[in-house]
Parts: structure tokens; sequence; C-alpha cells
């Protein structure tokens, strides 16, 4: 077995549905996992958004990712399509490991309404990666660095006049923080698979 096997059915066990049916706006991202061949385990990947003044995660460190649209048949077709177009990856490919729980988004500091369905897939081995203008650039980070909790940290967020420690984990050290709603969801798929 190898580990991304053994990280596949610590997800399964998380269940839950593709969140069809589910009211307010909705969108949805993919943790991707990779295994390359003599590798010392898995990685997974992330982009930093480009800074864009419309995006309020604009320069974020995110996994691909967004807004639900009509013509998508669910939030999981929602997650492949966006990664498709944002970074040419084609998840059809994978394997669809599991579903993290939702987490809301939050602007500037008020919840959004906006809720997030992260879907965790595994891939093959490496892929040709083609970031479109939504994405600045893209990285793969060891999953065991990641579970070490090497770069976690905290910083300090300045809004309306108060100061917040907030967690986060340094990437490539110094290059990119890893903050909000994305270290949420990572550190749920690190205690999912532990």
């Amino acid at each position: 077995m190898t580990r991304l096997d053994a990280m596949a059915a610590k997800l399964a066990a998380l269940g839950g549905d593709h969140g069809v049916g589910s009211e307010g706006p909705r969108a949805a991202v993919a943790a991707i996992l990779r295994e390359l061949p003599g590798a010392d385990g898995a990685d997974l990947f992330f982009i930093r958004r480009a800074d864009r003044p419309t995006d309020p995660w604009s320069g974020h460190i995110a996994f691909p990712g967004g807004r639900r649209e009509p013509s998508d048949a669910s939030l999981l077709a929602t997650a492949i399509r966006e990664t498709r177009e944002e970074v040419g990856i084609d998840l059809s490919s994978g394997r669809l490991l599991g579903r993290l729980p939702d987490v809301p988004a939050f602007l500037r500091a008020k919840r959004s309404g906006l809720v997030v369905t992260p879907f965790v897939f595994a891939l093959p081995g490496d892929v040709p990666v083609v970031p479109n203008v939504e994405v600045a650039t893209t990285l793969w980070v060891p999953v065991s660095t990641l579970a070490r909790g090497e770069g976690k940290s905290t910083f300090k967020l300045d809004y309306e006049g108060q100061t917040f420690d907030l967690p986060c984990i340094h990437l490539e050290p110094g290059q990119h923080r890893l903050w909000g709603m994305t270290y949420r969801m990572l550190e749920t798929l690190l205690d999912a698979v532990r």
C-alpha cells in the first residue's frame, strides 16, 4: 500500500456527499496530491492567486477552485472545471480520495455567506501545469513537511484599527504565506490523514 492509498483510506472514513442541493453561494476547490516514483512521500499542490483588485483573495496561497456555475452538475464538477481552467490539470486522470468538511468564507473579518467545499484528489504522477491569468505561481509542497509543522508561525494582521495574531505557514522559507481559509482546510486534511 502506498502512502496515498493510506491517505485515501483515512479520507474515505470522512464520508459526505458532494454538496448537491446546497443553498446560497457555493464554491469548490481541489486539494491535489501526487506521489512521484521513488519519492519519499506525497506532495500537495498550491497556487498563489494573481494580484487583482477585484479578487478579495488576491495574492493568497490557495487550492485551485472557484465559484459554482449554474452549468456545474455538482460542487465536485465545479472543483474539476475550475482546476482545469486555472492550472490546466485534468482531474479525470486522477482519483477522488474524499471530501473535506465545508468551510465558510470570511471577507474583511466578516462571514461572506460563501461556503467552500474542498475535494481531495490523487494524481498518478507528474502532470503539466499551465496557469491561467488568475494564477501568479504554483508550487508542490511535501506533505511530510506540512505534517511536521515546518514553517508554522503567526503573523499580525491590522484591520479596522485592531491587530490580530493569525496562524500561518511559511512555504519555501519566506516566499509564501499560507493562512486563512486554505490554512483551515489544510489543517483538516492533515488531521484526517494522520
